[in-house]
């Protein structure tokens, strides 16, 4: 919020500055709301598919919520915000977040050839595409790159966290796959 203050302060003075710093408080509010609701659904949504522990799933009886996976996100929560300070924190999650960003809009590309190659119409809208999403993966990218560049151990540090889910995911995709496989009777032959 500083650059964004200090800029806003020589173009329009204090108030300029307190107005967006307001912005911008009002723009992470919005993001952790919507990180505190949709985080807890990810982790349901595995155990739901035998991805992570069963209880992760369990739904309250009256409201539907997924009360362990919002305590579950409540306690990873707490320990980040012991692990260092919030500009550490901010880029440990925005040089791993961007890239998925990156990656899930790139992904409209390969949908939109995909389906002009099936004869599907256009389904979903995106305002502005190509041209707007193209404008979304090269300021990804510059952001990604520049964070890479000023802090290398932190933004590796965040990858490598990242990273460390494939052998997680590749341990309970493969759990799953050996209680759901039928054990064979005595004398069966196995093909």
């Amino acid at each position: 919020a500083h650059p964004a203050s200090a800029v806003m302060r020589l173009g329009f003075g204090d108030r300029g500055a307190t107005l967006i710093a307001l912005g911008i408080a009002i723009s992470a509010i919005g993001y952790l709301s919507q990180a505190t609701m949709t985080t807890p659904r990810l982790y349901y949504a595995m155990a739901a598919d035998g991805l992570f522990f069963k209880s992760v799933a369990w739904l309250h009886p009256r409201t539907q919520a997924p009360i362990v996976a919002i305590l579950l996100q409540g306690v990873c929560a707490i320990l980040i915000s012991f692990s260092g300070a919030f500009e550490e924190i901010l880029r440990y999650v925005m040089s791993v977040e961007l890239i998925f960003g990156f990656l899930t809009v790139s992904g409209l590309f390969i949908l939109r050839k995909h389906d002009a190659e099936a004869g599907i119409p256009e389904g979903f809208k995106a305002p502005g595409h190509p041209t707007t999403t193209i404008f979304f993966l090269v300021v990804s990218a510059a952001v990604v790159l520049n964070s890479y560049y000023k802090h290398p151990a932190s933004s590796a540090f965040a990858v490598a966290i990242a990273l460390s889910g494939i052998p997680v995911y590749l341990y309970w995709r493969n759990r799953n796959q050996r209680i759901a496989a039928p054990e064979p009777s005595i004398g069966a032959t196995i093909p």
